[in-house]
Order: structure tokens, then C-alpha cells, then sequence
């Protein structure tokens, strides 16, 4: 088992991996080589702030703010954690 992601490491989409619009679908997705993650628009929302330069904690502050809400941390943390374990996203401690 990992240990749990640092709220203080910086998220970036993993090289293999690329956000972007489906037309088809409507909808972003997370492309990968082997397939695809079909996102929904907070799913969307977090993947935006992968880019290396914001924390875990940043990106639940920012969605707090965004959406008016509290408690989101470990869904947040979980939606990532899920992603990192197939390679799709990194944690970098800084």
C-alpha cells in the first residue's frame, strides 16, 4: 500500500497522460495510451490544476473557494490518489 498523498507536494499530470475536450463526448477526458478517463466537470476542474505548480492543498482550497464548500480534502485526495496509482498523475515533494 502507498502512503497517502502530502498535502504539500505539487500534482502534475504524469508525461504519458494529456487533458483535453472530446467533442465526441462532450465532455474533457484524461488520455492515456492504453485508454481513457471520461471527466466530469470537477474532475475537469482539479486535472486543470495539475500542471506542477499547485499543492494538494492548493487545489482543495481553490475548489472550496470555487464551489462554496468545505470538506473536500479527501475526496480530492482520494480522485488523485486513484489516478496516481494507474500512473496517470505524480506527486512531487517539494
Amino acid at each position: 500500500m502507498t502512503s497517502p498523498a502530502p498535502d504539500a507536494a505539487t500534482v502534475r499530470v504524469a508525461p504519458k497522460a494529456r487533458l483535453q475536450w472530446d467533442e465526441v463526448r462532450q465532455r474533457h477526458v484524461l488520455l492515456y495510451p492504453e485508454g481513457l478517463v471520461a471527466l466530469n466537470e470537477t474532475g475537469a476542474d482539479i486535472l486543470a490544476m495539475c500542471d506542477g505548480t499547485h499543492t494538494l492543498a492548493g487545489i482543495v482550497t481553490s475548489l472550496q473557494q470555487r464551489y462554496g464548500v468545505e470538506g473536500v480534502q479527501q475526496d480530492v485526495t482520494g480522485f488523485l490518489e486513484a489516478l496516481a496509482a494507474k500512473g496517470l498523475i505524480l506527486f512531487e515533494r517539494g
